[in-house]
């Protein structure tokens, strides 16, 4: 039955998918100078071989369009068949880092050379594409095709460049009708062309497909060539066709609410399909992301979306071949075209501005662009890797004097020696005989920045002035004083009650200032930059957490999460009036959450100890905590003890979410879930509670089991 439930959502998911692959397939083997049959192949061994095994099951693979410029050099150099052989060993290199656990490495690079690199290459497909658009045909470097565009452009047009536009103007226009936008604009787009092009009797290229396909398989040859060649085009495909797949299951993991990928057995699947694909003759696949979101838009919810969408593919390839061959060339491109540009996203780029990688993403993609992928994506690492040493040497120095008349000297960051002429400097300019506090807030402190503050400090103490060296985090000049700079273990910023904060600071007028001035001193530089993005741009939290008042709770902490991650309603006993109650407050907050804030889950934590529970196992609350306590509709089993009674209660409230007709809705859509949690306070452990109010279930295995 649960399969049948499944097939569904699956079974129409995978009809949009199939619309989706078709042209997207074509043009890729078009764009990298491949049968076009080549490309059908690759897409029906993505669907069904790699879809079959695959670690992500709503990943959908396939030919894409980031190998495009790869391919096509590789065809450039070994000709079909030995590209064919190439695609196949790149495969058994991507099932070997997979069994040998290395998917997880993969996703190390950088994700600014990543996009870059997709960004070049999307450049190169435009540069490429934009030529067969105009009736001509494209050049091998993506220099000379931006050198002979000029003399394209003014040169005169065929019916080519009419079809390309319609093309071009329906994949931008289709999306933006809601109604209609569930049909595959790249599919509206090429059947518009190709029917206008029909009905014209227009006299421009067309798809060319063998009669028999089954006996046109291009079969696989080692190439005639230096080993180190061919190696190097192996290990470029199987390296590029493994990052590009795991970042892309990464992000469709963020699509939905299902299993999460297991990476290195998708790194499996990947290898696997390349390898039968180059054993048929077919491009090399990847996951893509293109048609995995379409997938999970679809609504598919198991791997069975993406295997019928190849088995369609190869169905249609074999019966209905002579509809694809009245497809205009000039269409294929056109969706090259505006698929190229779209690798170049203009969110991703203001999201490097804003975390000031920018010059990596733009070093790769020039690179790519102006040499060749390989070349690119090395200049891309080397700028990475120049980002990150200057922001390892890199720190902040702030001078300022209090209300008391004391200077205040506050050094942030990694101080290292490149760093201490500054310092020096800084510290030199305080008037003689003051009084100083320098506060360290250092990631790392060598011995030659600490010998620059230590000589300061004796020679200004020496002329009259007094010095405090005050640290947060590690200890590092502490340890530098004692002889023990850079030995034992990095100390974790404790997390202190206000009582402890006025403990350390008796001179503070009361607790919470003493927290305050902490958090702005410390603190607050840290968060700052993200906490400025999320004014910005608003919140946008992906969960509703409903918990107990209890001060002994802490829902950032016990779900290790920061500012915008939480949207948090609290209230005595995590309670959940039923709908249409006289108590509208959680009621506003849920809707407001699922309406406006589109949250995907809404989770329910109770927690031991709970005095609420408590007061409505007794039966003794009265006044107004009575009577809201009357409101959970919460019956305790006979037998239960206090753990059962707090995971019924959590159960319960559970129930009572799925009176409000907006939770309701949002979960038979598929679009919301519903979590319930007891969170125990003596062992610091989470546990899951069901509808039923089973006996909760550990999260995580006790910590005293794991392995670090």
């Amino acid at each position: 039955m649960s399969v049948l439930r499944h097939l569904r959502r699956d079974l129409p998911a995978s009809i949009v998918v199939f619309l989706v692959a078709i042209p997207l397939s074509l043009g890729i083997a078009a764009a990298s100078g491949a049968p076009l049959l080549s490309g059908l192949i690759a897409a029906v061994v993505g669907g069904i071989v790699a879809g079959a095994l695959s670690g992500a099951p709503l990943q959908v693979s396939g030919p894409a369009a980031g190998l495009t410029v790869i391919v096509a050099g590789t065809i450039a150099e070994f000709g079909l068949a030995g590209t064919a052989a190439v695609v196949a060993v790149a495969g058994l290199i991507q099932i070997l880092l997979g069994v040998s656990r290395l998917g997880r490495a993969a996703l190390a690079l950088s994700p600014a050379v990543v996009h870059g690199m997709l960004a070049g290459i999307g450049l190169v497909i435009a540069l490429s594409q934009v030529h067969v658009l105009l009736g001509g045909a494209p050049q091998s470097e993506a220099w000379h095709n931006l050198r002979d565009l000029p003399g394209q452009l003014a040169g005169p047009h065929s019916m080519s460049l009419l079809l390309g536009m319609i093309a071009i103007t329906v994949l931008l226009v289709w999306p933006r009708y809601p109604k209609v936008a569930k049909v595959p604009a790249a599919l509206v787009a090429v059947l518009a062309a190709t029917l206008v092009a029909v009905v014209t009797d227009a006299d421009v290229d067309r798809v060319g497909l063998p009669g028999a396909p089954l006996d046109e398989l291009i079969r696989p040859a080692w190439p005639d060539a230096p080993l180190d060649q061919i190696a190097l085009a192996v290990v470029t495909i199987a390296l590029v066709a493994s990052v590009e797949s795991l970042l892309s299951a990464v992000a469709v993991d963020r699509m939905h609410d299902g299993p999460r990928a297991r990476l290195n057995r998708e790194l499996i699947a990947q290898g696997t399909g390349n390898t039968v694909s180059g054993l048929l003759g077919g491009l090399p696949i990847t996951g893509v992301i293109v048609r995995s979101s379409a997938n999970v838009a679809a609504g598919a919810r198991t791997r069975a979306s993406a295997i019928l969408h190849g088995v369609w593919i190869a169905v249609f390839v074999l019966l209905c071949a002579g509809l694809l061959e009245a497809i205009p060339l000039s269409a294929l491109a056109a969706v090259l075209v505006v698929v190229g540009l779209r690798l170049i996203s203009l969110a991703q780029i203001r999201t490097y501005i804003r975390h000031r990688e920018l010059p990596t993403y733009l070093v790769t993609a020039g690179g790519v662009v102006a040499v060749d992928l390989l070349t690119g994506v090395a200049l891309g690492l080397a700028a990475a890797v120049l980002l990150m040493l200057s922001r390892l040497v890199r720190c902040e120095v702030r001078t300022a004097r209090n209300a008391d008349g004391e200077h205040e000297v506050t050094i942030s960051g990694t101080l290292a020696f490149l760093c201490s002429g500054r310092v020096s400097r800084r510290l030199n300019a305080l008037p003689p005989g003051e009084r100083v506090t320098v506060e360290l807030h250092l990631d790392y402190l060598d011995h030659g920045a600490f010998q620059v503050i230590e000589d300061w400090r004796e020679a200004y103490t020496k002329a009259g002035g007094e010095v405090t060296v005050r640290e947060t985090h590690d200890g590092w000049f502490s340890r530098a004083t004692q002889g023990r700079l850079g030995a034992g273990k990095s100390l974790v910023r404790r997390l202190g009650s206000w009582t402890q904060w006025q403990d350390l600071d008796r001179q503070r007028r009361n607790a919470m200032e003493a927290g305050i001035r902490e958090f702005e001193r410390h603190v607050a530089p840290l968060v700052q930059p993200h906490l400025a993005g999320l004014a910005r741009d608003g919140q946008r939290p992906e969960q509703l957490f409903i918990t107990c008042a209890d001060s002994r709770l802490v829902p950032n902490l016990i779900t290790a999460s920061g500012p915008g991650d939480l949207f948090c309603v609290r209230n005595v006993g995590n309670i959940v009036p039923p709908a249409g109650g006289p108590d509208s407050s959680v009621g506003a907050a849920v809707e407001f959450a699922v309406d406006v804030l589109a949250v995907r889950t809404i989770t329910v934590c109770g927690h031991s100890g709970c005095g609420a529970v408590r007061a409505l196992m007794s039966g003794g609350a009265v006044g107004d905590l009575g009577r809201w306590l009357s409101r959970s509709g919460v019956h305790f089993p006979d037998s239960a003890d206090e753990q059962g009674c707090c995971t019924a209660n959590v159960a319960q409230q559970l129930r009572n979410l799925m009176t409000y007709p907006a939770v309701r809705k949002a979960v038979e859509d598929g679009r919301l879930t519903l979590a319930g949690f007891y969170f125990d306070l003596a062992s610091a452990r989470m546990y899951e509670v069901d509808e039923t109010a089973g006996v909760p279930r550990p999260v995580s295995a006790d910590p005293a089991d794991q392995v670090s």
